[in-house]
């Protein structure tokens, strides 16, 4: 059977820059439209975060801005349906990814306070993306990519093809003009190739050698397609 790591953010905030917190967490429609079609392949699933904390859940994620009022619903029935799971996560530190055939990590803004700077997750990254197996990467969770470093300090993803979040997405935020940083700018002040769609909100899914990584929630679906199909039909 496929076996799936989710690693899922445990921050419940997010830091801006004027020194505020917004509540934040994990994004609802990231978490839950992969892990449902991942559990329709017949696949295995882990979820694991920092410190084993149970994750939060981003209410703004579940608000009638985020979608369709079918999709929010759907979204929640399915949140519900795998509450045991999410709310006793394993701990990130006792995980070894090596044992799974697909890492996954969902976003929300909680990668960008925790995530980004975590060195177990910067560890495990590095140990991925170098070792050829799939490794997927989600709206803001790229932003996880940050912390990791190979031993000679540089940055394993430089030169990859990828995308997250664009600054233009993440200024359609009300409060999004006082973040701390652009996830968009920080990719590319760090090497990598980043894409996006021609417009803000659609679905964009770029796939570098073993690394898959969705720009938005709106990639959500697509992108945990696109991996299935190429982990079913033997592509990494």
């Amino acid at each position: 059977m496929t076996s799936v790591l989710f690693v899922v953010t445990a921050a419940d905030r997010w830091t801006l820059k004027d020194g505020t917190v917004h509540p934040s967490g994990y994004w609802g429609e990231e978490l839950a439209m992969p892990h449902k079609i991942f559990t329709a392949a017949g696949w295995d699933i882990t979820v694991a975060t920092p410190g084993g904390v149970a994750p939060t859940l981003d209410e703004l994620s579940m608000g009638r801005t985020a979608g369709r009022p079918a999709k929010i619903r759907e979204i929640a029935d399915y949140l519900d349906s795998i509450r045991s799971r999410l709310d006793s996560p394993v701990v990130l530190a006792d995980v070894d990814e090596s044992a799974f055939d697909v890492v996954f990590y969902p976003g929300g803004h909680g990668p960008m306070e925790d995530l980004a700077y975590d060195p177990v997750s910067g560890a495990l990254l590095t140990r991925r993306v170098t070792s050829g197996r799939p490794l997927a990467l989600l709206c803001h969770s790229p932003a996880a990519a940050l912390a990791a470093r190979a031993d000679d300090g540089s940055w394993p993803f430089a030169g990859y093809r990828m995308t997250g979040l664009s600054n233009a997405e993440e200024r359609l935020n009300t409060f999004g003009w006082k973040a701390p940083w652009y996830l968009e700018d920080r990719l590319k002040e760090n090497g990598a190739d980043y894409s996006k769609a021609l417009l803000p909100l659609r679905p964009h899914v770029v796939v570098d050698r073993n690394l898959y990584t969705g720009q938005n929630p709106f990639s959500s679906e697509r992108l945990a397609e696109r991996i299935v199909a190429d982990v079913e039909g033997g592509a990494s």
